[in-house]
């Protein structure tokens, strides 16, 4: 039995904290009110000043198991997002093998139950070791409850194979999640086409090949009468794009944006930072700006960091050579507090709504609230006190991100999941 006193209490609905008490039985919340009297038995923690909220859930995660466990694993990912203040996620199945069959699936899924504290879903692909030529095996893979398909990682290339798959999984209830790339546009994958890249001699990946892939993939929704979710926008035209289709009002279509788009710039890269080097690759201000815009207006339905380790040896190389991603788990909450809601440019409601409710309602998963009757799956986070990223202070297996030994206002301090207590500080 747990006392939450005196918490300023966060919802997707409003954008006013609440002051209350919370009081959790059996891993449930039982009341909510002003002044609770303190059950005998009960643990009691002084909340004041604190904010608590629904545990967060990031719907873009690489947990690289099987076949890079030297990377991540589930273990490790899933205590990187509890660190983070995250209580649900689902992988992308861009392992090796590929998560493209009910074996496949079954085994990760059956890995997951056994070494992560939270619940870890995963995505399935939509072809056969994502080669964008054959169907995976769809109808197994939803038997096992599988609801997302993505070849991540990579754009399903044929756009007639895209099309029947969604004409098939559709009728399952199925939905699609698209990364959005024209490879012969992207070059190598290292940087944004403009100065920087004239600047660092690199060859640039230009906006409009992931611009392309985000109009046909809708369009191909649309012709299907699928639902398609456009993953890790990164450009102003991006973002533009998934608002008229919205518009139309003829198209089931939700879209991401992950908080390194948000924050930094292609000038971060600086003298060959690999830690700044991603796909999408990192754009400009103008783009920045335009995405931020995009998720304060409703046209991005939810944040998702699109969490990709990589060891430092991969890292240490040159930047063309390193492999595109960073770490987010770990990092998000803090970040999204220090960099925008502690400035007033958001605030916690759109957190809630965006990082918590939203993903939940794409994987068709009830939806995490401070409400009586409700599962406790809540986060409480100190926005007075701060946090620094040490390699010590992360739990994911690799610490590739921009703010490695970095401080940054804001803390989780308790995630709670029904009757357990996953981190206390």
């Amino acid at each position: 039995m747990l006392l939450l006193q005196n918490a300023r209490i966060a919802s997707e609905n409003s954008p006013v904290l609440l002051e209350g008490d919370v009081l959790i039985v059996e891993g449930k919340i039982q009341d909510i009110g002003s002044n609770l009297a303190i059950p005998e038995g009960a643990r009691v923690i002084d909340a004041r000043g604190r904010v608590l909220m629904p545990g967060m859930f990031d719907a873009h995660v690489h947990f690289r198991a099987p076949g890079f466990e030297n990377k991540e694993t589930i273990t490790t990912g899933s205590e990187a997002a509890i660190n983070g203040g995250i209580t649900g996620v689902v992988m992308m199945p861009n392992t090796r093998p590929a998560l493209d069959s009910a074996t496949s699936v079954a085994t990760v899924l059956e890995n997951a139950k056994d070494r992560a504290r939270i619940p870890v879903y995963t995505s399935g692909c939509v072809t056969k070791n994502r080669e964008g030529k054959e169907l995976a095996e769809i109808e197994g893979m939803r038997e096992l409850g599988v609801k997302m398909l993505t070849d991540d990682g990579d754009t399903t290339s044929d756009p007639a194979v895209l099309l029947r798959a969604m004409q098939y999984a559709t009728e399952f209830g199925m939905f699609f999640a698209s990364h959005c790339e024209v490879p012969e546009l992207a070059g190598p994958r290292a940087v944004n086409e403009g100065v920087m890249s004239y600047r660092l001699g690199i060859k640039g990946s230009p906006a409009c090949a992931e611009e392309i892939i985000i109009d046909r993939d809708i369009r191909l929704a649309r012709a299907a009468g699928a639902h398609v979710h456009i993953q890790h926008v990164s450009s102003k035209l991006g973002m533009e794009t998934i608002r008229w289709w919205k518009s139309r009002g003829d198209v089931k279509v939700t879209a991401e944006v992950a908080p390194h788009h948000l924050l930094f710039t292609d000038e971060h890269i600086g003298d060959y930072d690999t830690n700044y080097k991603m796909n999408p690759p990192l754009r400009t201000q103008a783009d920045c700006d335009a995405l931020l815009e995009g998720l304060i207006e409703g046209v991005f339905d939810l944040i998702a960091t699109d969490h990709a380790p990589h060891t430092p040896f991969e890292k240490a190389q040159d930047f063309i050579s390193a492999p595109n991603g960073i770490t987010g788990l770990d990092t998000a909450l803090v970040t999204l507090h220090h960099f925008f809601v502690e400035p007033g440019k958001f605030g916690w409601d759109l957190v809630v709504k965006r990082y918590s409710a939203e993903p939940r309602r794409l994987m068709g998963l009830p939806v995490a609230a401070i409400e009586v009757g409700q599962q406790a799956n809540c986060v409480l986070f100190n926005t007075e006190a701060e946090t620094t990223f040490t390699k010590d202070f992360m739990k994911s297996k690799s610490q590739n991100t921009p703010f490695i030994d970095q401080t940054l206002k804001g803390r989780v301090d308790l995630v709670i999941l029904g009757a357990e207590i996953l981190l206390e500080r």
